[in-house]
């Protein structure tokens, strides 16, 4: 006989925080509670989830496709962090009369954590603070931003703020997407130029799009090849965004300067991915949420 008592499982806390985030004492005595803090591998998700009432999903780490739902007969709500979970399949939930609800959001750590990257890619600042540790002292040299071109894809509210902050730092800010216009880039102090014309000019190119069929693999072999060998890529958007194979090749071949990633076509970045061995990567791991 099924318990009266309510099961919880909050998925992929990976950093282990989750329990000191909300008030989940106010659930009631009657609600349990499980943190899962290690990635569920897929083929053992219905098993394991088969008793949960109410799923919270950690952003997209866990896909939730039509077959996952369909397979877990308990399911009475599933709540995803953030407003937008591209990686649950919301119709099949729709179906099942399951409810799909988001949480709000922080609208800045992104924007930060972009020049974060930014910085401490064109800085060497990870490459300065090992070698300090090893007992070096001033191994690079960095790359100053004023008067660079500041590359921004997707002129939403994120490029919008990582435009800003672009200009305080004297850089001339470019900007593309497909409906964005030149008045509305205006607004912000940027210049609207074509694509190809972005990545040709910019020091500097960060993407800032919501992954989708029609920008998926948008920055692939022909935008990295037209960028400066001096250029710097930056991801803090989704992996597969960007075509990851021509990236790997760009990077290998001195073909760009360098990226910095906090987003990959796998999460977690499998320990002997190759972008783990280039020196001219800055990697996170997908920080920016």
């Amino acid at each position: 006989m099924r318990s009266a008592r309510l099961r919880v499982a909050v998925l992929d806390d990976y950093q282990q925080v989750a329990r000191e985030m909300a008030d989940w004492a106010s659930l009631g005595p009657d609600v349990t509670i499980e943190f899962v803090s290690h990635p569920i591998p897929a083929a053992d998700l219905p098993a394991r989830l088969r008793d949960v009432d109410v799923i919270v999903a950690m952003r997209e780490r866990t896909p939730f496709p039509r077959a996952l739902i369909e397979a877990l007969p308990n399911l009475q709500l599933l709540v995803t962090t953030g407003r937008r979970n591209l990686a649950i399949a919301l119709r099949a939930a729709s179906d099942r009369g399951i409810p799909v609800c988001g949480t709000s959001i922080q609208g800045t750590p992104t924007a930060e954590l972009t020049w974060a990257l930014i910085l401490g890619l064109l800085r060497r600042v990870p490459r300065e603070s090992a070698s300090m540790r090893a007992g070096g002292w001033q191994t690079t040299l960095g790359v100053g931003l004023d008067g660079k071109v500041l590359g921004i894809v997707g002129l939403g509210k994120l490029g919008t703020q990582v435009a800003r902050v672009g200009q305080a730092f004297g850089m001339r800010v470019l900007a593309w997407s497909q409906h964005l216009t030149a008045e509305a880039a205006d607004v912000v102090g940027a210049t609207r130029v074509e694509k190809e014309a972005l990545f040709r000019e910019a020091d500097v190119v960060t993407l800032h799009v919501v992954l989708s069929a029609r920008t998926r693999h948008l920055v692939g072999a022909r935008e990295l090849g037209a960028m400066k060998r001096t250029a710097y890529l930056v991801n803090t958007a989704r992996g597969p965004v960007v075509d990851e194979a021509a990236l790997l090749d760009a990077l290998q071949h001195g073909r760009i300067a360098g990226a910095a990633l906090d987003v990959y076509d796998e999460e977690p970045l499998p320990s002997a991915h190759p972008l783990r061995a280039l020196e001219n990567v800055l990697l996170t791991p997908h920080l920016g949420y």
